[in-house]
């Protein structure tokens, strides 16, 4: 029988002590019944000697100290886990809140999952199809892979990741695929927008979401995530489906760390983050991934938007040491008008050679994607040399490839939120835009492919 206690003793902020206690376990779920007879939630965060930290997850307000109950259940906070879950949406903590009927689960999951056991990884090496030029073409997503999206506050990053979660597949493959979608403290707005696109596109029909709004309590923002990966888990390992999971925004899921962290007393690290941001970020992320033997597979596309567009600070920082590369939302490029303005020169996927080449793209896909890179630097370099000295300081090369990259951002980059184009489409595109380049200077790319994509395509 479970045991009650009316021995709470201390309410900070989100936090709750409790005196007494004897036989409980870290991480244990707890209930709370206030005076009211209100029911609340909260989870086991320290125990010291029969002192119990409990962290409410609805909050603490209305809360009396001499009449509320508290009960601990014995065991951790737990996801209830069916493939019913597809084609619906969830609040943070896994309950219904589309109107549908409750979920029958056919198991229930702790959501905090187990580490993948290195030795039982499988390398990740298929290609992704996200229908996006700048990330197929350039620094391709490969299936396990975990490949965050850097932005910035006001950028496009909600349209970025609505147009993956339409388009992304896997090419060859017929294994079901799915999208299990998390948001952390986003506004009713941005909810509302992912909701009508993804129903408005059929894409509700294969997709899970799991939605923290930014009036929900920040509490809940810590379990979201975790609750949207154990959905993943259970689709792509036991059920066999290629899971993508989208996470958004990561730095609200931060700033829920760093207000339990300064509720706790704790020392603070770098910027008033705890000192195991790090750590506690890399149970997110490590849980993307492929299991030797098992045919599914889990990708990961964290979103976090940096503060005052600061690359350094510590939540892109450390998420840059765990993660395979980014994708850069740039702030010039989205003024210019740029529709997705992904600055692909600092953008970078760590396992792009591993998804491409003939047999996964084509075969001419790595060098015509070193060659893009090199062109647009170039190009990009020429621009600014321009702008100082004037054309008439540049070469007729370095024209060529300042021509290049204004062509290359107006029709490569610039392909808008609703095209889906092939990977086909976005190698010729490429062919098609290195033509404005002289021969001679396309030192990256083989012969044979010159000789075969640089004159049969119009």
């Amino acid at each position: 029988m479970l045991k009650e206690y009316k021995s709470v003793q201390e309410v900070v902020g989100p936090l709750m002590i409790v005196e007494g206690v004897e036989g409980i376990k870290y991480e244990e779920l707890v209930e709370i019944q206030t005076q009211t007879g209100e029911k609340r939630r909260g989870r086991v965060l320290e125990i010291d000697g029969d002192r119990a930290m409990i962290q409410l997850f609805e909050g603490s307000a209305g809360i009396n100290l001499k009449d509320t109950t508290v009960r601990f259940l014995g065991k951790p906070l737990e996801l209830g886990v069916s493939e019913d879950m597809i084609g619906r949406i969830f609040d943070g903590l896994g309950n219904p809140i589309d109107k549908g009927p409750k979920i029958i689960p056919e198991k229930r999951v702790d959501i905090n999952g187990s580490p993948i056991n290195p030795v039982s990884r499988d390398y990740p090496s298929e290609f992704i199809q996200t229908g996006i030029s700048t990330i197929d073409g350039l620094n391709t997503l490969v299936r396990g892979q975990k490949l965050p999206i850097f932005s910035g506050s006001g950028l496009p990053h909600n349209n970025v990741a609505a147009q993956i979660a339409r388009q992304a597949k896997v090419l060859g493959d017929d294994a079901k695929f799915a999208v299990v979608f998390g948001a952390m403290g986003i506004t009713f707005e941005e909810a509302q927008f992912f909701i009508d696109d993804f129903t408005k596109t059929g894409a509700i029909d294969r997709a899970v979401l799991f939605i923290n709004l930014a009036n929900d309590p920040a509490i809940e923002r810590i379990s979201t995530p975790r609750m949207a990966l154990t959905c993943a888990e259970y689709l792509a390992f036991e059920k066999g489906m290629h899971v993508l999971v989208i996470l958004t925004d990561l730095t609200n899921y931060a700033e829920a760390l760093r207000e339990v962290s300064a509720a706790r007393k704790e020392v603070p690290g770098r910027r008033g983050y705890p000192g195991y941001l790090y750590t506690d970020l890399s149970q997110i992320y490590e849980r993307a991934g492929k299991i030797k033997g098992k045919p599914g597979s889990i990708t990961q596309i964290p979103i976090l938007t940096m503060p005052e567009d600061d690359i350094t600070h510590p939540i892109p920082d450390l998420t840059g040491y765990i993660t395979e590369g980014q994708i850069i939302l740039s702030r010039e490029l989205y003024k210019s008008g740029i529709q997705p303005p992904i600055f692909v020169i600092p953008s970078l996927s760590r396992l792009k050679d591993k998804g491409i080449g003939k047999g996964k793209t084509r075969e001419d896909h790595a060098d015509t994607m070193n060659q893009i890179y090199a062109g647009y630097a170039s190009g990009r370099e020429a621009r600014e040399l321009a702008v100082i000295l004037g054309d008439s300081a540049l070469s007729d090369a370095d024209k060529a490839f300042a021509k290049f990259a204004e062509n290359f951002d107006k029709e490569y980059v610039n392909q808008g939120y609703e095209t889906n184009r092939s990977i086909v489409e976005t190698l010729d595109l490429g062919w098609k835009l290195l033509k404005v380049i002289p021969r001679t200077e396309l030192k990256r790319i083989r012969v044979e492919y010159l000789d075969k994509y640089l004159t049969d395509k119009d």
